[in-house]
């Protein structure tokens, strides 16, 4: 019996990561930061009206990189996309809190993204992820 409750702890404390990435509700308030910029709408409606001169941010988790229509990437994030990236949460945090940097190390070329704002706080990041991804089509 003893056994049978330290395995189970173990799993437990192992699977706990996994379910304390973002706080999606506070990800919501921190993007108010982002919707001068950026909007949510999905085909049926408007999440958030924001502006137009980043993409729309409506099922981001799991997009490549530089593939939404009707959007003018920056030369480093349509590489980005070229060499496979695909949206997850690691690479999103790291992406907002320095673009440009990021994205040349990712792709290996020069040049700049067009996102100027950084997050300063990798947990802000991490929320705002998890508000975004809850908003997609597989949420």
């Amino acid at each position: 019996m003893k056994s049978t409750i330290a395995a189970l702890t173990a799993t437990i404390a192992l699977t706990l990561p996994a379910y304390a990435a973002g706080d999606a509700e506070n990800g919501e308030k921190e993007f108010r930061k982002c919707k001068s910029c950026h909007m949510i709408e999905s085909a049926d409606e408007t999440i958030v009206k924001g502006g137009r001169t980043g993409p729309n941010l409506y099922g981001v988790a799991g997009r490549t990189a530089g593939s939404q229509e009707d959007f003018k990437y920056s030369d480093l994030m349509t590489a980005a996309g070229e060499k496979g990236l695909e949206w997850n949460e690691e690479d999103f945090i790291g992406y907002v809190q320095e673009p440009t940097d990021w994205l040349k190390e990712y792709t290996g070329e020069d040049g700049r993204a067009k996102m100027t704002y950084k997050v300063r706080k990798e947990e802000d990041a991490a929320d705002l992820w998890a508000y975004l991804s809850s908003l997609g089509a597989d949420s």
